[in-house]
């Protein structure tokens, strides 16, 4: 008959069978990061290209659409490796679904090389295609770190996640200032569009560094004050300042792309560090939960021998409406075992629920970032914005009231719930 052992040891291997899905999941993350950067490397030049520079940049842009050819291969041969039976649950039900979609979108991707090698399609059509690719890629690492069952690594997940959207934020930014210097001004939807990309690069970086370790934190805090981020802010005031007649030499267009995409390399220096990290630390826990798991075994083994050779038969651990995990009234005093079992409960119940308390901390940015995309799709639907103009609305109510955004955007969605028809 089945004891309360094997259902303590039972809680213990569900622990380590979630850390070793973890490990599966954090492992396709890195190499969903690498297709991103490339994905993103091929935009830029694809821009490039579109923008009348074909001739001096084409030779680069077909060894990047390799690279990232390479590293899509890389990322759909992880995908196939995953065991779709065994490894689902209701839990990988949204994480799948961005997979899902994630692939729909990268099947598309031949088609618009084909069109870019054509000049079939506009520079600001291309980056719109390979935004929703990188948006769809950006989807997956969020809902793998929302499905993470370890604080810690859920912590990592997050700085990892907020910073490359950061960095995706920063390459639309680089294919922004392309266009706008090339042209040899901004006008006034191409400067909103670079305000709107900065302050959301601002926010992604913040909540990046909450999430960071200490060694992370400095590499950005060194990148931020170097010397290319201040030339970079002056070519972004200058573009601030340009109207139709008042223009810029399209040669700074270059000297804008050199500069962004050094910073963008770094960044990925950066990201790649976080990726590492991430590894190491899902291989860290993984062997943590393997030697406690067993430990457990053999010390739970050792008091179900002492239990049954003093002829005690199994304890009583406690009824269904003990709270605090103490012996039955009745239960005869002096049960050294039974009182070491019950320990043992107890201390594995706090430490599943001071766990939990310590994932739904680590999970607060992204509950709140679920708020805030919820809202702004509320406001788009409702009255007809873009992403932009939703973001501006709910940044501006924040503003005036305030408040933070997240506080903003769930009063908005109450509101909205309120007023539903029973």
């Amino acid at each position: 008959m089945t004891s309360a052992l094997d259902f303590m040891l039972a809680a213990r291997r569900s622990e380590m069978q979630g850390l070793q899905a973890l490990s599966l999941t954090c492992a396709l993350v890195v190499q969903v990061s690498r297709l991103v950067h490339a994905l993103q490397r091929e935009r830029g030049y694809s821009n490039f290209c579109l923008g009348g520079q074909a001739a001096s940049h084409a030779q680069m842009l077909d060894a990047l659409s390799q690279q990232a050819q390479e590293q899509e291969r890389v990322v759909r041969t992880a995908l196939g490796e995953m065991d779709l039976e065994r490894g689902s649950s209701a839990d990988k039900a949204q994480l799948y679904t961005r997979i899902a979609y994630a692939l729909h979108v990268l099947d598309g991707l031949p088609a618009l090389r084909q069109r870019v090698r054509e000049a079939s399609v506009s520079a600001a059509e291309a980056t719109r295609h390979f935004s929703r690719l990188v948006a769809a890629l950006l989807a997956v690492v969020f809902e793998a770190a929302d499905t993470a069952v370890d604080p810690r690594v859920t912590r990592a997940l997050v700085a990892l996640f907020n910073f490359m959207q950061g960095k995706e934020l920063a390459g639309q930014e680089r294919a922004t200032g392309v266009a706008g210097f090339m042209a040899g001004y901004f006008d006034a939807a191409l400067q909103d569009r670079l305000r709107f990309l900065q302050d959301g690069q601002q926010r992604c970086f913040e909540s990046f560094i909450e999430a960071a370790d200490d060694a992370s934190r400095a590499d950005w805090d060194q990148l931020c004050t170097a010397e290319l981020v201040e030339q970079i802010e002056r070519l972004r005031q200058m573009a601030m300042r340009t109207t139709s007649d008042q223009r810029v030499q399209g040669e700074l267009g270059d000297v804008w792309f050199d500069l962004t995409s050094a910073r963008m390399d770094t960044m990925k220096q950066i990201e790649d560090q976080l990726a590492d990290s991430l590894q190491q630390l899902c291989a860290q826990q993984t062997r943590k939960a393997k030697a406690d798991l067993d430990n457990q075994r053999r010390l739970l083994r050792q008091l179900d021998q002492l239990d049954r050779d003093a002829g005690q038969g199994a304890p009583r651990l406690y009824n269904v409406q003990a709270t605090d995990l103490q012996a039955l009234p009745g239960e005869a005093p002096g049960g050294q075992v039974n009182r070491s079992l019950l320990d043992a409960l107890h201390e594995q119940t706090q430490r599943l629920q001071q766990l939990q308390d310590e994932l739904e901390q680590a999970r607060e940015t992204l509950n709140e970032r679920k708020l805030v995309e919820r809202a702004k799709g509320l406001l788009m639907s409702q009255h007809g914005l873009n992403e932009e103009q939703a973001y501006r609305t709910l940044q501006n109510a924040a503003m005036e009231r305030g408040q933070r955004l997240a506080d903003v955007a769930r009063t908005l969605l109450n509101h909205s719930d309120q007023r539903k028809p029973l």
